[in-house]
């Protein structure tokens, strides 16, 4: 497994990340009394690099308002987890992508608030400028660099009230993002671009994602 350099363009790049979550062994997660849902990391250029689709989902929501995230949502009934991240990419940023644009899948993740959550990983080429939130579920994008992403100062462990793990963050700018977009973000970081197989699965969530 190789390590990706953040500065490294086109074709290169993409089979990089695809060679190292080809190498990875990633580990789903079953439970009956949970809901399934799927998000997606889209690797999508981004001026002299390349980045990470995250959102600021809008305050119409009825649940986590505000809050950053990845596009993604519930697998519908006869939906396989990366149909379901196709789908709800296109619903909520209107980009359409095949298939053939997967390049492999992180750790299910278990959330707080009843979830086990699929990451699937996509390469898309649509230049950033053309892409559109849905305003009904999403009041931003925004680009989350691989040199973002690199950070020496991400993650960010903190304690629970709890005492009972560590919560994950991320730094993103001069604001942090929570486990578990940040946990899968780092995760993300650490498979797709390191060629490190870290889990994340044991982290904790911050008490305002559990609802």
């Amino acid at each position: 497994m190789q390590a990706l350099q953040h500065h490294q363009h086109g074709a290169a790049m993409r089979e990089q990340v695809r060679a190292n979550l080809c190498a990875f062994q990633p580990r789903s997660q079953s439970d009956p009394a949970l809901k399934h849902a799927a998000v997606v990391l889209a690797v999508t250029p981004f001026e002299q690099e390349a980045a990470i689709i995250v959102t600021r989902r809008a305050s119409t929501l009825r649940a986590h308002t505000g809050q950053w995230a990845l596009p993604g949502g519930r697998i519908d009934p006869g939906e396989t987890p990366r149909e379901a991240a196709l789908r709800e990419m296109h619903e909520e940023i209107n980009l359409a992508l095949g298939a053939d644009r997967i390049l492999g899948v992180l750790d299910d993740y278990v959330t707080r608030s009843g979830y086990i959550m699929t990451p699937v990983v996509v390469w898309n080429d649509t230049p950033w400028d053309q892409l559109q939130p849905n305003p009904d579920e999403v009041a931003s994008i925004s680009p989350f660099r691989f040199s973002e992403l690199a950070r020496d100062d991400s993650p960010r462990l903190t304690g629970t009230a709890q005492g009972d793990g560590q919560v994950l963050s991320m730094h993103f700018h001069d604001e942090v993002i929570f486990a578990p977009t940040g946990a899968l973000l780092y995760q993300f970081r650490e498979v797709a671009m390191g060629g490190r197989s870290t889990r994340v699965l044991h982290y904790d969530q911050p008490r305002f994602a559990w609802r």
